[in-house]
């Protein structure tokens, strides 16, 4: 590894795998992982806690002026601090998933985060993943990925996932959480979710983790002549 700041970008739809292909990634290649959704979900966990409307903007905005979103790193792993407690715990409710995707959508959220992301990989190599990271936040990273995967499989993916962690999933409504955000995060008239022209597809509906994993860092590796 060289001393040269590398970003690479991984962009694509709820459930699709992203964070855990990237933070596994990451790890492989000796990059810090950013978990964008994390900041996301850290504002509507804000909002959620002190029962502020969702969909309504300008009560978001203000929630925001009281609001310290910051990022720490534990022995490589991400923690999200919320006014100064760490909440990485409760960041991946359905209910926070919900509120994030709604409040990911006002100017004045992405305003209020933008910077804090670009900081963070201006001063060292990272793989961040997100919606609009290829396209908006970063630009300019050398390496672009969008990852994603049927919605059915991510459906799937996402109730083995809740129900490891003791929480109750219904497939059914899973799926319906999933297309309708799906809808939401690529039709929203700010960064909706896309893919960056220069950016490599890898759809992992047929894959295994480690396949996704193995596939990204190939990309990555070869992206960056590493």
């Amino acid at each position: 590894m060289t001393d040269r700041i590398y970003n690479v970008a991984i962009d694509g739809p709820a459930g699709a795998g992203k964070s855990t292909v990237a933070r596994r990634a990451a790890a492989e290649l000796g990059f810090v992982y950013v978990d964008t959704g994390a900041i996301y979900r850290a504002v509507a966990l804000a909002v959620l806690d002190r029962k502020v409307d969702s969909t309504n903007e300008a009560a978001v905005a203000s929630l925001l002026k009281d609001t310290n979103v910051k990022l720490q790193w534990e022995q490589g792993v991400q923690h999200l601090l919320l006014n100064g407690v760490d909440v990485t715990d409760r960041l991946r409710s359905p209910e926070v998933s919900d509120a994030s995707s709604r409040v990911s959508a006002f100017s004045a959220v992405r305003r209020f985060l933008l910077e804090t992301q670009r900081e963070v990989a201006r001063q060292q190599s990272v793989i961040m993943d997100g919606r609009d990271i290829g396209t908006v936040v970063l630009p300019e990273a050398q390496v672009k990925i969008y990852l994603t995967a049927s919605a059915v499989t991510r459906a799937e993916r996402r109730c083995k996932e809740l129900r490891e962690k003791g929480l109750e999933a219904h497939y059914e409504d899973v799926l319906r959480d999933i297309e309708e955000r799906d809808y939401r995060d690529m039709h929203r008239a700010l960064a909706p979710l896309r893919q960056a022209e220069d950016a490599v597809l890898l759809d992992t509906s047929a894959l295994t983790l480690a396949q996704s994993i193995e596939e990204t860092v190939r990309i990555i590796r070869e992206k960056l002549a590493l």
